[in-house]
């Protein structure tokens, strides 16, 4: 992907682990960005974080500039007053309301009252957030996928006092770094792609739970149906494309079957009380090996650019792509006749 370098100046606030990866993605997107770190620790681990992403990032060919053409773009700082020359301030720390006060506090002090301010977050509905900011108008939130940098997801969700041009603003700057962002006009708890995800999630919990099949068996039907399927298309597409009519017939029988459960399901209970944390510490679903856990995340890493790289053959707009080359195609061909 070779994106030309832009002159706009974005500013974000947390270089944890998805701050880090947002900065990567802003970064080979050709923006200026300046990382501002709340914690000591963010300004210890987030360059060398950033520096990894963007070696990747390159390796893949997600970008033509080197790490240090593109880090020559980003002014990494513990002082807010730097935020002052930017139109988007993003927002990503810790899901935790008392936090997130005191950086919009610190935020607003120096930024204009034009620019946007967003929150990073995929549990604290904006309705809530948007009271702790002066100016709600201008307050949406963002909703990003790991990696950020390589992945097309983005959910752009406005609170109910949202300036709508200023989320239309938002979105079509999303699209200029690559994405296919999704503007979610009112707010809801987990969004859309949370809420589908969980919907899910707690399906699957429910056929293990209850003896229908193993987590494996919930993995492999995941993996061999919906992931094969789904970075094509979404649900709706793909119902249109394998007709529609068989799926009404289904849903009238099947919904009524479905969980509907509203307690976490036991099967994780179980685990977290343990301690467990996946391949962090080797206890989840699955046990791991620390070599078991370092190649399960070095092959996500793979994959994460091998299906980048496959959705960008197939992007949203493919078809209207193809008629449009196909209609000028056929104009040059009568001008010639």
């Amino acid at each position: 992907m070779t994106v030309k370098a832009e002159s706009e100046e974005i500013g974000i606030v947390g270089l944890g682990l998805m701050g880090a990866s947002i900065v990567t993605a802003l970064l080979i997107s050709g923006n200026r960005v300046v990382g501002v770190a709340p914690l000591a620790s963010d300004l210890e681990n987030g360059p060398s974080k950033i520096r990894h992403y963007l070696e990747i990032a390159q390796h893949h060919g997600l970008t033509d500039f080197s790490p240090e053409e593109n880090l020559a773009r980003l002014t990494l700082t513990e002082d807010y007053a730097l935020l002052r020359g930017c139109q988007l301030v993003m927002e990503c720390v810790v899901e935790n309301i008392e936090v997130k006060k005191q950086v919009y506090a610190k935020v607003e002090d120096h930024i204009s009252t034009d620019a946007i301010l967003t929150t990073n977050t995929s549990a604290i509905p904006n309705t809530v957030l948007k009271d702790f900011v002066k100016y709600p108008r201008r307050f949406m939130g963002m909703h990003w996928a790991e990696p950020a940098f390589t992945t097309k997801f983005l959910e752009i969700v406005c609170n109910p006092e949202t300036d709508t041009t200023l989320a239309e603003k938002l979105y079509a700057m999303a699209t200029g770094w690559g994405k296919e962002p999704i503007l979610v006009r009112k707010d809801i708890r987990g969004f859309i792609t949370n809420r589908i995800m969980y919907a899910m999630y707690r399906e699957a919990f429910n056929l293990v739970e209850n003896g229908y099949a193993t987590t494996e068996d919930v993995d492999r039907a995941c993996r061999n149906d919906g992931g094969h399927w789904m970075t094509f298309c979404g649900l709706f597409r793909y119902m249109d494309l394998t007709g529609l009519q068989a799926y009404y017939a289904v849903m009238n029988d099947l919904f009524p079957t479905l969980s509907n459960q509203t307690e976490v399901p036991q099967l994780i209970e179980n685990i977290v009380q343990q301690g467990g944390n996946g391949i962090t510490n080797g206890k989840g679903f699955y046990d791991y090996t620390p070599e078991e856990a370092k190649e399960w995340e070095k092959a996500y890493e793979e994959f994460a650019f091998d299906i980048s790289k496959l959705s960008t053959k197939y992007p949203i707009d493919l078809i209207e792509k193809r008629l449009s080359k196909k209609e000028i195609s056929e104009s040059l061909t009568v001008k010639k006749t």
